[in-house]
């Protein structure tokens, strides 16, 4: 034990010393800072390297050539007020139905669709922008990689100092992680200091500065619904801006408390301006990446269709769609292999080279659905002490098209559940050219409000069921209970 507390203690000793006259002030904050081992110039050549990768991930850019110029035109002024005005920065919106935003080393900011989507105005957009570039101004990511760098040079050190001293087995791996785990998001000062020039850079631009905690409450909201629409489970897959931007009400406080302390000269909300921008902006699923309609997924790119049993909420991203059940059962669907498959010659020799969690799949026959021919296999397995059935169909609809679904459930309920994948399974079906044609992503339209409207009425004609009169409050920031003034224009979802 004598040991195991000397190694750590040489690590805090280590750690310091390799930092000790390599801080520098950052113009922005004002504060020392250690990027010791990420210069200005590889902070450039980092976001220029991940640029595309980010783009890649995040499904593309939003093809809308107007409202990419209007957020780069707002972006680029607000850097302008910031402490690195001659920074060339990049501004993207991203093809992403999910709310967030981002910042990479050397002047990248990202922004989804989803996020301007509940955006309120050209403010609480502008705070958005202006909190990511304050991440940039303070060098957060630089901050990050270089005491990311000086941990591991001091585990390296350690390593050989721990093997004399008699460390334990598996110590610097250990010390190592928890390094990760550490520095993986931003940090609860870096948080408060990127709202702090956030709200800095938004006054000098002449922008109402509570727009930033305004929106920081509507995210709240979303978060919300959010959770109820995924019935409060698997907050783990969420990849939202509350992954990266952790939104305690002491944040949201001191942003208020922040707002409070400046001269706000700024009265600026810019929401006409905005509103004409994003009208007829995507809502949720892009036609490129498949739509979700009620327990139906189209994708026309694709040419298929299949549905999932009800109780299932589905999640989609451009590489897969998950599907999750209040019982634990997940469907999970996504392309397969194309190469591999060829070189192994046949499906369903493909299929017995699949290990899934450590076992290969039994039980392999072959299966026709709907025209297409297929491949299914079955595997039951432990999983934290619960033993799990796991039904595989990897089905080809062309010579270039091969579709893996997955169906895992708990062995409990494979009586009722197993019933239900064979339901997904047989729904598989071509779409038709017409079917294709017919398939329109649904959209953020603005409608004028008419005698007798009402929240719960207008919210019912969006084409999304459930949470529709949730979403409509949080797209408007009103209450169902909440009377519309006649001739108001309100925010919608439609398929025009």
């Amino acid at each position: 034990m004598r040991y195991f507390n000397n190694f750590f203690f040489a690590l805090t000793l280590i750690v310091p010393l390799l930092m000790l006259g390599s801080c520098s002030t950052n113009p922005a904050t004002g504060k020392q800072s250690f990027t010791a081992f990420m210069s200005v110039e590889k902070e450039k050549e980092v976001g220029a390297t991940e640029h595309p990768k980010i783009v890649e991930r995040f499904g593309g850019i939003y093809q809308d050539k107007n409202l990419n110029s209007y957020v780069t035109r707002i972006g680029s002024k607000l850097a302008q007020f910031s402490e690195l005005p001659t920074l060339e920065y990049t501004f993207t919106i991203l093809n992403d139905e999910k709310v967030n935003a981002f910042a990479l080393p050397g002047g990248y900011v990202y922004v989804t669709r989803g996020l301007l989507a509940i955006v309120t105005d050209e403010a609480e957009m502008a705070g958005v922008l202006a909190h990511e570039i304050g991440h940039i101004t303070a060098r957060h990511s630089s901050q990050r990689y270089s005491a990311a760098k000086a941990t591991n040079i001091g585990l390296q050190i350690l390593g050989a100092i721990g093997s004399i001293a008699g460390a334990p087995a598996g110590a610097s791996q250990l010390a190592s992680l928890g390094g990760q785990v550490a520095l993986r998001s931003y940090s609860r000062e870096q948080e408060l200091e990127a709202d702090m020039l956030g709200v800095r850079y938004l006054s000098r631009a002449g922008y109402n500065p509570y727009a930033m905690t305004s929106f920081f409450h509507k995210l709240k909201v979303h978060s919300k619904l959010e959770s109820d629409m995924r019935g409060k489970k698997n907050k783990s897959e969420r990849r939202n801006i509350l992954s990266t931007h952790p939104l305690t009400s002491e944040r949201i406080s001191k942003a208020e408390k922040l707002v409070a302390q400046i001269n706000v000269t700024g009265k600026k909300h810019g929401q006409k301006a905005y509103v004409d921008q994003i009208d007829g902006l995507v809502f949720g699923d892009d036609p490129g990446q498949g739509i979700r309609r009620g327990q139906v997924f189209e994708h026309p790119a694709l040419g298929l269709r299949f549905e999932v049993p009800p109780g299932f909420t589905m999640v989609n991203t451009p590489k897969k769609l998950t599907a999750r059940s209040g019982d634990g059962s997940v469907i999970s669907f996504d392309m397969a292999p194309e190469k591999k498959i060829h070189e192994l010659g046949s499906i369903t020799d493909y299929i017995k080279t699949i290990i899934f969690k450590g076992r290969k799949f039994q039980n392999i026959k072959p299966i026709e659905i709907n025209g297409m021919n297929g491949v299914t296999g079955f595997v039951r397995l432990t999983i934290a002490g619960t033993q799990r059935d796991v039904h595989l169909l990897v089905i080809k609809k062309k010579k270039n098209q091969i579709f893996r679904l997955l169906f895992e459930t708990d062995t409990k309920g494979a009586d009722l559940t197993a019933p239900k994948f064979m339901q997904t399974m047989s729904s598989f079906k071509r779409l038709s050219q017409k079917e294709i044609l017919a398939i329109k992503p649904l959209r953020i339209r603005f409608k004028t409000v008419l005698r007798g409207d009402s929240v719960e009425i207008l919210a019912r004609r969006m084409p999304i069921g459930q949470f529709a009169i949730e979403w409509f409050e949080l797209l408007n920031k009103v209450e169902r209970k909440t009377p519309l003034r006649i001739g108001e224009r309100v925010r919608i979802i439609a398929e025009y």
